[in-house]
């Protein structure tokens, strides 16, 4: 082995260094013919690779003349150093001859375990694994007082027959470990039970109180018709369908007829009282009727917009269009719309084919106002400016769209924007409201992309200052 490598309390003196290994020399020789000194295995290792020469001046060197020097390995051995384990903590120092005797008794010394468990670990580590780790150490157990090395101990605990433990199904009850699955069988009041009449599990301590609403639980008519053992959960059935002595209302009760009797007598009641049914079955059918109206309405009030726009689309142009030219003043009519949340009620109409002076060669369009929800909170007459536009349907990104687009501002004096009644107004052409009778040309219209795919679009737009808005 090379020189030894401890940590020395005092560097060595250069004479105690091995020149091969710097260390301080083990097992020192003297090459007697130059007097330089080496660990013997050192030199030992330089002479294996066939040069027979001192390493220090080269001379010829001769096996011969090789030899111990006592001296030399005394005063290396009575060299002060600390002990190999000083980093792990031991405080221990002395020559180097002492420090085998120190490793003998030194607490971080690695030793194996004397048990022969084939674990190595340091001397202070020794006590707690002989007590604890060890899987060779000898123990009893405590409940049945049997011996088992540390490895079967730990295979036995936990399964000890005779020792005491609670039952797992948490009822209190603490016996031995070979009586707890007699215990959890048949006498534990939280072991599990099947219902005999759902099958569901439930605790042995609460299935009675189950039974009391156990849906399959048998029970008996009520109205003692005679069949037995009815589940709980079909009882209603029961008594709705079949159960032949239950009192049932009349089919005709939702038309107002009150009475009850027997299933039984139901048919007879029937055959009695036909008249009187249809009579009621028709006022229910009266009073829908009417509920249906007043649906619609409330309906159609919520689709009509609020906000002062409306963009009408008429499809189906070019039928309209002849239609329009074979009936006289044929007028159409758009969805219509309020002003604002709670304002005026709107409808713009159309003359395909044109009106008045526009008849026959012109698209005509007027607005009129019509009765609404909120007349009575609205200020009249109707005077705030409207716009018409026919809008161009072509590709913005091709050529900018030019709407033909009509403002006006309504007279106030003219009776078409007073309050409106609640009647329907007239096709006399004094009241079809304000417009233009020659909005566009019948010739124009084909100019541009203001019928596309068989449909043109009409915009009405009202502007309502802001003082008015709820």
């Amino acid at each position: 082995m090379p020189g030894f490598d401890y940590k020395f309390l005092e560097k060595p003196k250069r004479r105690l260094l091995c020149p091969l290994c710097a260390k301080a020399m083990r097992e020192p020789v003297r090459v007697s013919t130059c007097g330089h000194r080496f660990c013997d295995t050192c030199l030992q290792e330089f002479l294996s690779e066939g040069v027979f020469k001192c390493p220090e001046d080269q001379l010829p060197l001769d096996y011969a003349k090789i030899y111990p020097d006592p001296d030399l390995e005394a005063q290396v051995l009575n060299l002060t150093i600390r002990c190999i384990h000083s980093e792990e903590g031991c405080r221990w120092s002395g020559t180097i001859r002492h420090l085998q005797a120190h490793l003998g008794t030194c607490s971080y010394n690695v030793v194996p375990c004397p048990n022969r468990c084939g674990v190595k670990l340091s001397r202070r580590d020794l006590p707690p694994h002989l007590q604890h780790d060890c899987p060779q150490r000898h123990l009893k157990c405590e409940f049945c007082g049997t011996d088992f090395t540390g490895e079967a101990y730990e295979n036995h605990e936990g399964i000890c027959p005779q020792e005491s433990v609670y039952c797992e199904n948490k009822c209190g009850a603490r016996m031995m470990r070979r009586l707890l699955s007699q215990h959890m069988l048949v006498e534990c009041p939280k072991r599990t039970q099947p219902c005999s009449y759902c099958s569901k599990d439930f605790l042995y301590d609460t299935i009675q109180s189950h039974e009391y609403q156990c849906p399959r639980y048998p029970v008996p008519c009520p109205n003692q018709c005679g069949v037995p053992n009815i589940a709980r959960e079909d009882l209603s059935g029961h008594l709705k369908e079949n159960c032949t002595t239950a009192l049932a209302l009349c089919p005709f009760k939702e038309a107002g007829c009150k009475h009850r009797c027997p299933k039984l007598a139901m048919s007879r009641h029937l055959d009695e009282n036909t008249k009187l049914h249809l009579g009621l079955m028709g006022a229910l059918v009266a009073r829908q009727r009417q509920e249906l109206v007043e649906l619609r309405r409330e309906v159609e009030e919520l689709a009509v917009g609020s906000d002062g726009v409306l963009i009408w689309k008429i499809s189906d142009y070019s039928r309209k269009l002849q239609e329009a030219k074979l009936r006289t003043n044929y007028e159409s009519f758009s969805p219509p719309f309020y002003t604002h949340r709670y304002g005026y009620k709107l409808q713009v109409s159309a003359f395909l084919n044109g009106n008045g002076s526009g008849e026959g060669s012109f698209l005509s369009v007027y607005i009129r106002v019509l009765p609404g929800q909120y007349d009575n909170l609205l200020e009249w007459p109707f005077s705030y400016r409207v716009t018409f536009s026919l809008l161009d349907q072509s590709d913005p990104s091709l050529s900018k769209p030019q709407h033909i687009t009509e403002t006006f501002l309504p007279d106030p004096n003219w009776k078409n924007f007073q309050k409106p009644g609640l009647g329907r107004a007239s096709l006399d052409e004094s009241l079809l409201g304000f417009g233009y009778p020659k909005f566009i040309s019948h010739e124009d219209i084909k100019k541009r992309n203001y019928v596309k795919d068989n449909a043109v679009f009409i915009k009405a737009s009202v502007e309502i200052p802001q003082k008015i808005m709820p």
